[in-house]
């Protein structure tokens, strides 16, 4: 190469083919961070044990859905065995310690409710079937903001006391016996509703009350054996059952999902239960 071969004035002896190549610019990551909301908990995290993620904890933060989550619940096979909301719900929680088998069935509730508004939006449209003139229609409900009920007052006024270790002790009129009952988890509701579909199947007595009984009783009278809380079940008198059954349905804490209808043929109004249909987290 001659002395003037250099024309572009390149440093030292480089040669235009020795010209260094600039770095590639690093290519853009994308980091989108998923929102994530609280949770208030109708429990007050007051009946879990101590050593639970939620003892004591008034809220719980869960993710938005995403696609992600819509991938689980159109899961055929997590559909076809029944775990498709719980696997959902499990994704969603942002505390990875929490179990959804040991949620409380009004947390958890509240939490399903709130990740499909986070999902869907504040508005549920659904059919929904006049008591009164038996007409079909769609309508609108409003699952924003559904409020907490009142377990402790509830329990106070109905003379129910609440231990220390998140029990109830319920006083039964007719034998003046004392029953301490527990909350139900997720688990055990799943529990008792494959109990029933197995009775079903055999075509056996359902039992559906004495199921329950047998769910969330733990001692009777202190006695905590479970041929007691068994014998005692089956000679429960009947206005201590329906009593047992009342009251217990009342102190559970949950969210109140009643809302007023009004009927666009025959003008019936009402208040009724925002019916959670096939269609809550599978919309058209």
């Amino acid at each position: 190469m001659s002395r003037n071969d250099n024309r572009l004035g390149l440093p030292g002896n480089l040669t235009q083919d020795d010209t260094p190549v600039a770095a590639a610019a690093p290519a853009p990551t994308f980091n989108w961070s998923v929102p994530t909301e609280f949770v208030e908990l109708p429990s007050k995290g007051i009946f879990y044990p101590a050593g639970h993620p939620l003892h004591n904890q008034t809220t719980v933060e869960i993710r938005y859905m995403t696609a992600k989550e819509e991938d689980i619940l159109t899961s055929r096979s997590l559909l076809k065995e029944g775990v498709a909301l719980d696997r959902m719900l499990q994704n969603v929680l942002v505390d990875t310690s929490i179990n959804v088998d040991t949620l409380l069935v009004g947390d958890k509730n509240a939490m399903l409710v709130a990740a499909r508004r986070t999902g869907y939006g504040a508005d549920y449209d659904t059919n929904v079937t006049c008591p009164s003139c038996g007409t079909t229609d769609e309508h609108s409900f409003d699952i924003s903001e559904p409020p907490c009920n009142d377990f402790l007052g509830e329990a106070r006024n109905l003379g129910v006391a609440v231990t220390e270790e998140g029990l109830v002790q319920i006083k039964l009129p007719m034998s003046g016996v004392e029953v301490t009952c527990r909350l139900l988890t997720s688990a055990d509701e799943t529990r008792l509703t494959k109990e029933m579909e197995r009775k079903a199947k055999r075509k056996m007595s359902q039992g559906v009350t004495t199921d329950s009984f047998r769910a969330y009783v733990v001692a009777v009278n202190g006695d905590e054996s479970p041929f007691t809380i068994e014998s005692f079940i089956q000679a429960m008198p009947a206005r201590d059952a329906r009593h047992l059954r009342t009251i217990y349905s009342s102190i559970v804490p949950n969210i109140n999902l009643e809302q007023t209808y009004d009927c666009p043929n025959c003008g019936y109004e009402a208040d009724m239960e925002v019916p959670l249909g096939i269609d809550f987290f599978w919309p058209k």
